[in-house]
């Protein structure tokens, strides 16, 4: 069994402050599986890294300075997904997988990570409270289908008169992916789904 899970992670911007938000954030995401590990004495660290680029940078240092770890990189696909992780990246971005790295150790939020805060209406609407405007959302049952390029914009739109104001990335998704419900984000977001998987079955 593997003692130790490294997510290195696409988000928090360029501050400090921003990285320790998101990072929470995902910790509370993630909470029951984090405790199952830490009750086989498994450590977990998350990462966030700011850019694309540098979440893409800092997985392939952490293969060569912390081997024995399952280091696993996360980050938006930024459009449709219709290959394999390491297929899609190698295609957009385009970035070569690393000779150590596994299929499984690669991990897409399809097509940000917002579409997984969308999986879970109910939790938005209690966040926001008066005046959110869940009309305005797109609707689908496989949230990863909801291009990014419509994404971002319903959300403002639908935030933009709540007493929490517009929707803010940093703010605003670290405190929400700490409270929807993974279990309707992996029902409704596949390649989220196969993130918790290959997470479990870490956990085995």
């Amino acid at each position: 069994m593997v003692k130790e899970i490294r997510l290195y992670i696409e988000g928090g911007g360029d501050t400090r402050y921003g990285k320790e938000r998101l990072r929470a954030g995902f910790s509370r995401f993630f909470s029951a599986l984090i405790e199952r590990g830490r009750s086989s004495n498994i450590r977990w660290v998350f990462v966030m890294c700011g850019p694309r680029d540098a979440a893409f940078k800092s997985f392939k240092q952490a293969l060569k300075d912390h081997p024995s770890a399952f280091n696993i990189l996360l980050v938006d696909s930024e459009g449709p997904v219709k290959m394999r992780p390491w297929a899609h990246l190698a295609s957009r971005d385009p970035w070569t997988r690393p000779r150590n790295a596994s299929e499984d150790s690669c991990h897409l939020m399809v097509q940000t990570v917002e579409a997984w805060l969308m999986a879970d209406l109910v939790t938005l609407q209690q966040y926001y409270g008066r005046n959110f405007a869940v009309g305005r959302l797109p609707r689908a049952t496989d949230v990863e289908a909801i291009p990014k390029t419509a994404l971002g914009p319903a959300l403002v739109s639908a935030t933009k008169t709540t007493q929490k104001g517009e929707y803010h990335k940093i703010h605003h998704c670290s405190d929400l992916l700490g409270k929807v419900d993974p279990a309707l984000v992996r029902a409704r977001a596949p390649h989220c789904e196969r993130l918790f998987t290959v997470l479990e079955g870490l956990l085995a």
